[in-house]
Parts: structure tokens; C-alpha cells; sequence
């Protein structure tokens, strides 16, 4: 009776240690444990922009698919995203800092500005693709040309005789006009402004004629008449129906906002591969896409990591000669 007794203790006891071994184990893999805390996202803008908007969207559902944890977003603004690009890179590369990735801090940076600290194509892991938003080219009402081909006209008779803003040297949206320049041969003056929102403000105000920005940071404004909508970048856009495209004027151009999300470089691939999952559960959402179509005039992209790698290195290829030929520089 005693054996039997002491064989149960030890039958016990076993299963007690493989139940404790289950957490410790699991706690010893990285992989399998994340998401064990919150995780930060850093987005390279000031909050209430379209990349801040979309990541918070994000958020409010992603604790469904990553063991109830939340996300959280940290805003760190400054040198054309260049100031969040330089704290990401330098952060562990657990999966508990992320980045809300943009042209300027993720592919074009070190053209930019040589002294950033850092090397947007070495110095993150991508992990995915998010978002294409549509990007439109608005002018001041008071403006009298109403087409692409008149304001190039206009300009060739008077060199920097036009303002335009843009929220930051190297922001997409002071690319799209520089590639403008340069593919028509028109010269105008460059405000840069610290958002996408006080952009589109200085056209309303008349303190620069043109901008372009993301259809969803001048929607409002547009459907106020306060800013006119001159051409789309790429398109047609729903939110923006009837409005003529950049390549009817100019063959070839297309331009688009993009947000993908990258992590420090170095990161072990199976977690890599585990976040860009997860990311894409919360993205397949339909509610997710319905703002993003309906809010925000874009589309999710999603995809592999390696598609996000080669996107970027294709931006990279594809902006390097418009930085250099029109000498732009942050330094």
C-alpha cells in the first residue's frame, strides 16, 4: 500500500515539474513568448497625421491576436522622421520596438542628410508593407491655373515664381514636387513645414500655392473648397472621383505615400516572420481596410518581409537621382 502510495507522490510530482517546466520554458523562447508586454510602435511624425491615424487604428485591435497585449504609440517628429529613424536603430531587437516606416527615415535618409547616424538600408529589419495612401498635387483657389500643363507653362515664364510646402525635406510630399521639377524642367520655392496637417494649412492660407500631400491629410479642406485638387499622384481615387492623374500630363509619373514596419537591424527571423503574422491578421480586418479605403483614400499592401525589403530598395534606387540632381540635402 505504501509503494502504491509513494508511486502516486511521485506520478504527482512529475506532473507538477512539467507543468512549471511549460512556463519556463516558453519564457526561455523569446519567439514563442512574444508578445509578453506591450509593444511600442514609433511613429517619425506628430500625432493626428495619416501614419499616426492608421498605427492607432491599428492598435485598438491588434491585443486580439498578440496574447491581450497592447500597442502603443510613441511619437518622436523631427529632421524629416530622421529623429525616430536614429533612436529605432538603436534600440534591441526584441520585437518591442517597432517603427512606422516612411520614404524619409527608411529609404532615403543617409542622401538626405550623410550625418544621420545611421543607414535606412542596413540598419532596420523591414517586417511589412501597410499601406499605400493616394497622394494629390492641391493648389491655393486663387490660383489661376487649373491644370498640370498650365502651372508647368507658368512656371517656365517665371522661375520660382510658385511657393509650395511640404512637410519636411526629404517627406514624400516635398519629393513629388521636386520630381515635378525635374521631370519638366520648372524651378519653384520649397517651404518646408513640420506636418502634413500645417502644410496643407500654409496653401490655405495663401502662404504657398501648392502642395502634395496624402488625399486623407486634405480631404477636409478639399471637400471645403478651401484648397483645390489640381491632379492625383497615382489613382483614380474614390474619395477624390473626376479628379484627372499626373501621368496624363507627365507619362510615367506615379507617386504614392507609403507606411510599412521595420524593426532594428539584426532581428532573429523566426520573430521577424511572427510579427509580420500578426501584423497581417490585424490588417486582414475588414474593418481595418475600410478606413484606410474609405478615411483614408489608400489600400493595404501587406506581404512578405522580403517584398517590403525589395519595395524599399526599389524607392531607394528610384529617389536617389531626384535628391542628388536637385541638390537636396538636411545637413
Amino acid at each position: 500500500m505504501t509503494k502504491s502510495v509513494n508511486l502516486t507522490r511521485r506520478g504527482f510530482g512529475g506532473l507538477a515539474a512539467g507543468m512549471l517546466a511549460a512556463p519556463a520554458a516558453l519564457a526561455a523562447d523569446p519567439v514563442a513568448a512574444w508578445p509578453d508586454r506591450p509593444v511600442r510602435v514609433v511613429v517619425p511624425f506628430s500625432a493626428g497625421g495619416a501614419v499616426d491615424t492608421l498605427i492607432r487604428a491599428i492598435g485598438q485591435r491588434f491585443s486580439e491576436f498578440a496574447n491581450g497585449q497592447p500597442l502603443v504609440v510613441e511619437n518622436r517628429s523631427g529632421a524629416g522622421g530622421m529623429v525616430a529613424g536614429a533612436y529605432v536603430a538603436t534600440q534591441p531587437t526584441d520585437g518591442y520596438t517597432l517603427m512606422a516606416a516612411d520614404i524619409g527615415a527608411n529609404a532615403i535618409g543617409k542622401e538626405l542628410n550623410p550625418k544621420a547616424g545611421y543607414d535606412p538600408m542596413t540598419s532596420f529589419t523591414p517586417l511589412m508593407h501597410l499601406v499605400n495612401l493616394h497622394a494629390v498635387m492641391v493648389a491655393n483657389p486663387s490660383v489661376q491655373q487649373k491644370t498640370v500643363a498650365e502651372i508647368i507653362a507658368a512656371a517656365k515664364k517665371e522661375p520660382e515664381g510658385f511657393v509650395y510646402s511640404s512637410a519636411g525635406i526629404g517627406n514624400g510630399s516635398h519629393l513629388f514636387m521636386a520630381l515635378l521639377e525635374r521631370e519638366t524642367g520648372i524651378k519653384m520655392v520649397h517651404v518646408p513645414y513640420r506636418s502634413g496637417a500645417e502644410t496643407v494649412t500654409a496653401v490655405m492660407r495663401g502662404d504657398a500655392q501648392f502642395c502634395f500631400p496624402s488625399v486623407a491629410s486634405t480631404i477636409t479642406m478639399v471637400r471645403g473648397g478651401q484648397v483645390r485638387p489640381v491632379a492625383l499622384g497615382a489613382g483614380p481615387s474614390p474619395l477624390l472621383p473626376g479628379i484627372p492623374l499626373m501621368r496624363d500630363t507627365i507619362p510615367g509619373f506615379e507617386v504614392a505615400v507609403w507606411y510599412g514596419l521595420a524593426a532594428p537591424a539584426g532581428m532573429n527571423a523566426a520573430l521577424a516572420d511572427k510579427i509580420n503574422a500578426t501584423f497581417a491578421k490585424v490588417v486582414a480586418l475588414p474593418e481595418v481596410r475600410k478606413m484606410v479605403e474609405e478615411t483614408q483614400g489608400g489600400s493595404i499592401v501587406g506581404g512578405s518581409r522580403q517584398d517590403f525589403a525589395n519595395f524599399l530598395q526599389r524607392e531607394y534606387d528610384r529617389w536617389t537621382p531626384v535628391i542628388r540632381d536637385g541638390g537636396i540635402r538636411m545637413d
